[in-house]
């Protein structure tokens, strides 16, 4: 009988957290439209259709998980994919769990 390789706990400890943090419509959203580049917290409410206060709890929320970054330019804030991870979960979310 072959050895069954087991993935590390830590590891799995992250990949579950990673996915209960994105495991919502608006931050999948949020995610996709970062993966093309830095936007204000305006454009990204108005992307998604959310008032801005919700906006910025989805992404403190993932701010706070390491998934994304911010800079301040003048008086707004812009948000950036900080994770190098989150871009390939979202192309999995797209090949595999899209309909059709």
């Amino acid at each position: 009988m072959s050895k069954v390789k087991m993935l590390p706990p830590a590891d799995l400890a992250a990949t579950a957290e990673c996915l209960r943090t994105m495991a919502h419509p608006a931050r999948l959203q949020i995610a996709a439209i970062c993966m093309q580049g830095a936007f204000a917290v305006h454009e990204i409410a108005r992307l998604c259709g959310l008032p801005p206060h919700q906006t910025c709890e989805h992404l403190r929320l993932m701010k706070g998980h390491g998934l994304l970054a911010s800079e301040r330019r003048g008086r707004e804030v812009y948000y950036r994919i900080a994770s190098p991870q989150l871009p390939l979960l979202i192309e999995c979310v797209r090949k595999s769990c899209s309909p059709g």
